[in-house]
């Protein structure tokens, strides 16, 4: 379906029964169909939604604001005709999960971060990840990335060369990655936009305090975004919960998909 909101149409695909999930996303809806477990089909309606300006929704990326983004989100919630949502955000895009629950704690009842980082200085973010692959990481899983980035032809698609840092993303170095992101429809615009103008300065202990649940959930093996990045964050935050995934990298929901589902599912109905 596709929902009218202010200069752009939203594309949203849903499956599932139960509360409202809206799952964001930056690159296209159907990498996270692909990747979120099915057994979620059981507990929650997942709504995925592409935001303005990337994926099949339309808009200008550069007028996504906080703000916006809010009122977009509010536009697919009364579509669905959900008095209250979750909310759930990968990645840098959990930052916007985030400022939504923070701009509408009366209808997000719910707001999940997966492999997010607590802040959008990306510079302080490589080097910190940098210097936990360095420490942490296995001779082998070092080996491999250097192989693989070894490989990559001069020129190589952004979309492309991240496959390249395998070793990085997933517990398993070898894990055959481009079948979870088939379909994905990314765009440089979206992600400039978020990298470079929503990102920097944004802090999830900055603004007003969260008041509803928030879910943070990490793997132990993802060196793009280490998870002891929020050792002294959770604790300043009253409503949080942290969850690390022993056996995932930066997608726990599709390395471990059963454990992400029981922990999702017990956490939702105990808060």
């Amino acid at each position: 379906m596709n929902v009218a909101v202010t200069g752009a149409a939203l594309n949203v695909v849903t499956r599932g029964a139960g509360p409202v999930c809206l799952v964001l996303s930056s690159i296209g809806t159907r990498p996270y169909e692909l990747q979120i477990p099915p057994a979620l089909d059981n507990h929650l309606t997942l709504a995925f939604v592409d935001v303005r300006g990337s994926g099949r929704s339309t808009g200008d990326a550069a007028s996504l604001t906080f703000d916006r983004l809010a009122e977009d989100l509010e536009a697919v919630r009364a579509a669905l005709a959900a008095p209250r949502v979750v909310v759930l955000g990968h990645s840098i895009v959990g930052m916007l999960a985030v400022e939504y629950a923070r701009r509408c704690p009366d209808t997000v009842s719910h707001a999940i971060i997966v492999g997010t980082p607590p802040h959008g200085d990306m510079t302080a973010l490589v080097a910190k990840s940098t210097a936990y692959f360095l420490e942490h990481a296995s001779d082998e899983r070092k080996r491999l990335l250097q192989e693989n980035m070894a490989r990559l032809p001069p020129g190589t698609p952004p979309a492309q060369a991240i496959f390249a840092q395998t070793p990085l993303r997933f517990f398993d170095p070898l894990f055959d990655a481009p079948p979870l992101f088939a379909g994905a429809e990314p765009r440089p615009e979206i992600l400039g936009h978020l990298l470079g103008t929503l990102a920097p300065g944004w802090d999830v202990t900055a603004g007003a305090a969260l008041r509803g649940p928030l879910l943070i959930a990490h793997g132990r093996h993802d060196y793009t975004v280490p998870h002891l990045l929020w050792d002294d964050v959770v604790p300043r935050l009253p409503t949080a919960t942290m969850r690390l995934f022993e056996r995932s990298g930066h997608q726990p929901f599709a390395e471990e998909p059963e454990r992400f589902t029981t922990e999702l599912t017990g956490w939702l109905a105990s808060r």
